[in-house]
């Protein structure tokens, strides 16, 4: 970990090293912020297992290998690949197969919590009797784990080793904060913000050529990875507008409270401007089109399915009326997502003032926020062409 007050989203290399969600199980923790990806994700089961459906099945390879791309540390990663495996296990049973072993990769950056992702983990069911039992097994997995570090920009795994291919809610994060974002001498340096959305052309281009240069080579090491027959559902943070710098429900998120935050400790002479321009979240949410186009420009991968879907709001609340629970939930759920990176950038006290700051003003606009917070995901099906 870099001292406090180094400024890492600058410093690029660092930024693979130590950008994670929040870990632990602490208030802001990503584990107890993740409840609105668990409901997006299971509102997606049906197209998830349309992916399946179509991945062929070879009674003779052994073992069946899923592989989670951007697990993080909370409890959702587990539900996915427990379902990804029993409808597996029903497909081969369906055909009079035998269903194979099964193992499932949990992969991440290596800063991600999987101490606490591998406490979560149910124990291994007992292989030595038939996977009827293991399934039958309260609380038991049916699958091999293991833990993956490192960059899904690059590659991850042998050549032909992976069956399925899941990531959901991970491929918006970019590898890098643009270098000309951050560069002073740069038209495109974001100058009053700390994120794409409402910045200039220049800085939108930046964004957009970043995303497409980490797609491209996400698909590229994906291509080499998985099996023949395999299959890959991808869900991203996406945008229903043309203009890259209309963020949708990132920009609400990243794009005004947050902003305005810290623009407050500015104005409070806690920060310089300085200080706060050399801090932008590295998150894009694409197009439908621009995905489209970067998939089909690598040419390794068929289309099956490319849609947007809404997924909602990030924001879960027992009682929408209380305008403080909305604010908290607020300034929670960007906590969970981005404190590491704002904790690196301005130091733990800082850090604390920022994000009360945030929870303040999301407060007094609580029915506004519940009103238009939405957020709309690019879902795709790929398989190799």
């Amino acid at each position: 970990m870099a001292h406090i007050g180094d400024n890492i989203v600058v410093s690029n290399k660092k930024l693979e090293r130590m950008l994670s969600m929040k870990g632990g199980q602490g208030e802001a923790s990503y584990a107890n912020n993740s409840q609105a990806q668990a409901q997006h994700a299971r509102s997606m089961l049906h197209l998830l297992k349309e992916t399946l459906d179509g991945v062929q099945l070879n009674s003779s390879e052994v073992p069946f290998v899923v592989a989670d791309l951007g697990c993080s540390s909370g409890s959702n990663t587990i539900y996915i690949v427990d379902v990804i495996i029993k409808h597996m296990i029903k497909r081969y049973e369906a055909l009079g197969y035998e269903a194979p072993e099964f193992s499932a990769f949990f992969s991440d950056l290596p800063s991600n919590d999987f101490n606490n992702l591998f406490q979560l983990l149910p124990p291994l069911a007992n292989h030595g009797g038939s996977m009827e039992e293991c399934l039958a097994a309260d609380n038991h997995r049916s699958y091999f784990a293991a833990g993956v570090p490192g960059s899904f920009y690059r590659r991850l795994f042998p050549a032909r080793s992976i069956d399925v291919f899941y990531s959901a809610f991970s491929l918006h994060w970019l590898s890098q904060v643009p270098e000309m974002v951050v560069d002073r001498r740069s038209t495109a340096y974001n100058k009053g913000r700390i994120f794409i959305h409402g910045a200039n052309e220049s800085t939108a281009n930046a964004y957009s050529k970043q995303f497409q240069t980490d797609l491209a080579g996400f698909l590229r090491s994906r291509s080499q990875e998985m099996k023949r027959g395999g299959s890959m559902f991808l869900v991203c943070l996406g945008r229903t507008s043309v203009d890259p710098t209309d963020q949708g429900g990132a920009g609400l998120l990243f794009g005004t409270h947050f902003q305005d935050a810290w623009n407050d400790l500015v104005q409070e002479g806690l920060i310089t401007n300085e200080k706060r321009d050399n801090f932008n979240i590295p998150v894009y949410a694409p197009s439908l089109q621009e995905f489209k186009e970067v998939v089909e420009a690598n040419g390794s991968f068929t289309i099956n399915k490319l849609e947007v879907f809404r997924g909602g709001s990030p924001l879960v609340v027992n009682r929408p009326d209380d305008a403080a629970e909305v604010g908290r939930a607020l300034a929670n759920s960007c906590r969970s997502v981005s404190g590491v990176l704002v904790d690196a950038h301005i130091g733990e006290w800082l850090s604390e003032e920022l994000f009360s700051r945030v929870e303040c003003r999301a407060t007094g606009h609580a029915k506004e926020l519940l009103e238009q917070l939405q957020f709309f995901h690019i879902v795709a099906s790929l398989s190799l062409a």
